[in-house]
């Protein structure tokens, strides 16, 4: 009974609303309730602090939920590991995605399903800090993001590639000029169409701006890939982005991509885990996957122990 009020618990504390978090579990927001006061007198300390509608937990309901959290995290793991002993792996591997980074996504999914058909992905478009803090409270089993621009506490990582950005535009219809390459400084004279600031992708690029003496301010700002796309391809904006995105980004004939330089920068993309013991076994598998292949032949993963 401990693990369904447990489930309850956490349910809770994602909602924020009773109601939400019963129609969550598939019970009676009275079911819930009186679970979740049977928790706090079979742990005798108060849980949740209670008013006409949720407030919040208590600092012990506050620590009970840090253990919940755990405890269902490895009561997953465990029942994959003996599903992985019995017959083949079972379970599901949820990962957070930056979204530059969603282009490679499908380079690490199809040898992981191949590898593992009885395994489903759940992956999400997510900010770093939304890593952080799904890998933190047992939501994600792994992210991509950056390892060497914003470093993240608390986990163990795997290199995949290295990004290097380019400036996009849709010259519709005019001719394409003989230019391969764009300073910072003389893209900031262009309208922009930008990623949204809470993007790590913005912040490396404002500091670039900022690197060249020049702070640009984006007509348009906005934290989807295929809408900045949609907009270069008005003519109208140009927009900054990795060059391993052009594909997906979808440009019409005549657009040209610019390496930006001036100065030139890169950062590393990766895989991060949770450092603590023990890992769930989709996520150790998908980084043994990792340390055997590569993603487009353009990086050598080795996995930092």
């Amino acid at each position: 009974m401990i693990l369904k009020q447990f489930s309850y618990l956490i349910a809770l504390a994602q909602e924020r609303h009773f109601g939400r978090a019963a129609k969550r579990c598939n019970v009676a927001q009275p079911t819930l309730s009186t679970a979740i006061r049977r928790l706090e007198d079979e742990l005798g300390v108060p849980i949740v602090m209670r008013g006409q509608r949720f407030i919040g937990f208590t600092a012990e309901g506050q620590r009970v939920l840090e253990w919940a959290e755990r405890i269902l995290a490895d009561q997953d793991a465990m029942v994959q590991e003996l599903s992985e002993m019995r017959d083949s792996l079972h379970g599901r591997l949820r990962i957070g995605v930056v979204p530059t980074a969603l282009p490679v996504v499908s380079r690490l999914t199809y040898p992981f399903c191949e590898r593992h058909p009885k395994v489903s992905v759940a992956a999400r478009a997510m900010s770093s800090i939304e890593i952080q803090h799904g890998l933190d409270n047992f939501e994600l089993d792994l992210g991509i993001t950056y390892l060497d621009n914003e470093a993240m506490p608390r986990v163990k990582s795997a290199p995949l590639y290295v990004e290097q950005y380019c400036l996009v535009r849709a010259f519709a219809g005019k001719e394409s000029g003989q230019e391969s390459e764009i300073s910072w400084k003389d893209a900031a004279e262009l309208p922009l169409c930008l990623l949204s600031r809470d993007m790590q992708n913005r912040r490396i690029i404002d500091a670039a701006f900022a690197a060249a003496g020049c702070r640009p301010t984006p007509q348009i700002e906005t934290n989807d890939l295929a809408d900045l796309g949609l907009h270069v391809k008005t003519g109208k904006w140009a927009a900054i982005v990795p060059r391993h995105v052009l594909d997906m980004l979808d440009l019409p004939q005549g657009s040209e991509a610019l390496d930006l330089v001036a100065p030139v920068i890169s950062h590393a993309v990766g895989l991060v885990v949770a450092d603590r013991e023990p890992r769930p076994p989709t996520a150790k598998a998908m980084l043994a996957l990792v340390e055997t292949i590569g993603v487009g032949g353009i990086f050598e993963p080795t996995f930092n122990q």
